[in-house]
C-alpha cells in the first residue's frame, strides 16, 4: 500500500471515475503519477528512499541482506579477534567424548 497526499480537486475526481464500476487508476511508482482512466494524470511526491525500496520490493530484511557479504567479512573478523564474543556455543564440538569406553557414545542417535 501506498499512501499518497493530493489536493482535494484531484481526489475528488479520482473519486467520481471510481463511480464507474471497473474503472482502473494507475499509479505509476517510477515516474511519480496518478493516471486516470482517460490518461490524464496527477504528479506526487515520495520519499526517494522509500520509492527506492517500493520499487525494489525491499523491506528491512531485503535491505540488510544486501549486505550480507560485508556482514560475514565482519563476522569473521570480529571471530579472529574477539573469540570470547562468540560465547561457548560456537566453540564447543557436538560430540565430546570424555569417557570414550561408556556405551553412551556408541549407541546410534535417536531420531526426533
Amino acid at each position: 500500500m501506498l499512501p499518497l497526499t493530493l489536493p482535494r480537486d484531484q481526489v475528488e475526481i479520482l473519486l467520481a471515475d471510481t463511480a464507474t464500476p471497473g474503472t482502473e487508476i494507475t499509479i505509476d511508482l517510477e515516474h511519480q503519477k496518478v493516471i486516470r482512466p482517460n490518461g490524464e494524470h496527477f504528479t506526487f511526491e515520495i520519499d526517494e528512499f522509500r520509492k527506492y525500496c517500493l520499487i525494489n520490493g525491499l523491506d528491512k530484511i531485503g535491505l540488510t541482506l544486501q549486505k550480507e557479504e560485508i556482514i560475514s567479512k565482519f563476522e569473521t573478523l570480529r571471530s579472529v579477534h574477539y573469540p570470547w564474543l562468540d560465547g561457548a556455543s560456537f566453540k564447543v564440538p557436538d560430540n565430546v567424548p570424555m569417557y570414550p569406553a561408556a556405551e553412551f557414545w556408541n549407541a546410534e542417535p535417536v531420531a526426533a
